[in-house]
């Protein structure tokens, strides 16, 4: 894999929020609520870094938060930057309907979109033209498959959400039938929405832990998932079997010390280099195909050192 920036470099157009290439090449606007979100910043270090390997100019907008997801505060930044300038394709950030309309509207105004991570059902949101994202169901599963292994197959297992999405949905579902089919001794609890605030979801996940005194492993689809199951472990001296997503620095650090036993390294810096070949191809009238599979496996403690290059070399 080619990375284009310097750490220090790409480690500032993040904290702006933005960013804006030498005019050549193509122009594309990235829209993403929850902007500042430690596993969305990864993906736009994907975009940007591409951005700038293919010549393109690219901008990154979203409401200013790691923690609130705001898509009214959203579109009116996203409505903003269109109105600013010409663009030639946008990607758009989709696990929640609510942006639909607004794909609907700008592709319906000739600008062509993508969108990345999430795979709504083909012809579900007009206009949306292509995804690229891990393969859900092999990651989900693959997820359950470690699980079962790692508790010796028996045991109970709580499995949390940020809310439902279709990509959540799909890898919470699939983990439930890797562990059903696989290890059938072992008991799932139903799934629990932790939300994308941090202090709330690790108070949920410790009241989890409280309410099923015979949970010993916690399967968590989002990427604070980590850190809310740790710390809800930690809160209550519960020894559990923590397996969650995302390689961010924090989790992978927390893989590292034993607080979690390991993560669903889903591609988020590759998705967003790949959305933005997408966009590119889009603006060029390129026919594409609308899903586009990248690769996820569950890493541990073994498995880190690659991972750390990627975040060192994205300037995170």
């Amino acid at each position: 894999m080619k990375f284009a920036h310097s750490a220090g470099a790409l480690a500032l157009l993040l904290a702006l929020g933005s960013s804006a290439y030498a005019d050549s090449g193509k122009t594309i606007l990235w829209v993403q609520p929850l902007r500042d979100h430690p596993v969305h910043k990864l993906m736009q270090a994907g975009f940007l870094n591409k951005c700038k390997e293919l010549g393109y100019t690219c901008e990154v907008v979203g409401n200013p938060s790691a923690s609130t997801w705001d898509v009214p505060a959203t579109l009116p930044l996203a409505e903003a930057a269109l109105a600013s300038k010409k663009f030639d394709a946008v990607a758009v950030y989709t696990p929640d309907p609510a942006i639909y309309p607004f794909i609907g509207k700008i592709s319906g105004e000739g600008l062509p979109v993508v969108t990345w991570h999430m795979v709504p059902e083909e012809g579900t949101v007009k206009g949306l033209l292509a995804t690229t994202a891990e393969n859900v169901t092999e990651a989900g599963t693959n997820a359950g498959v470690a699980m079962g292994e790692k508790l010796g197959g028996k045991g109970t297992v709580a499995v949390t959400q940020s809310g439902s999405n279709v990509t959540e949905n799909e890898m919470a579902a699939s983990f439930k039938k890797a562990l059903n089919d696989k290890y059938p001794d072992i008991k799932i609890l139903d799934v629990q929405y932790e939300g994308v605030e941090p202090g709330a979801a690790r108070a949920k996940a410790v009241g989890i832990l409280q309410a099923n005194p015979d949970v010993t492993g916690a399967f968590s689809t989002t990427g604070y998932g980590p850190m809310t199951w740790s710390g809800a472990k930690r809160a209550t001296g519960r020894d559990l079997v923590i397996i969650s997503m995302d390689y961010t620095r924090q989790n992978l650090d927390l893989v590292k010390s034993g607080d979690v036993y390991g993560l669903v390294a889903q591609p988020l810096y590759e998705e967003g280099a790949k959305a933005a070949e997408l966009a590119g191809e889009a603006a060029e009238g390129k026919k594409l195909a609308y899903v586009n599979t990248l690769p996820a496996k569950v890493i541990t403690a073994s498995d880190l050192d690659p991972y750390y290059k990627i975040l060192d070399s994205a300037g995170q």
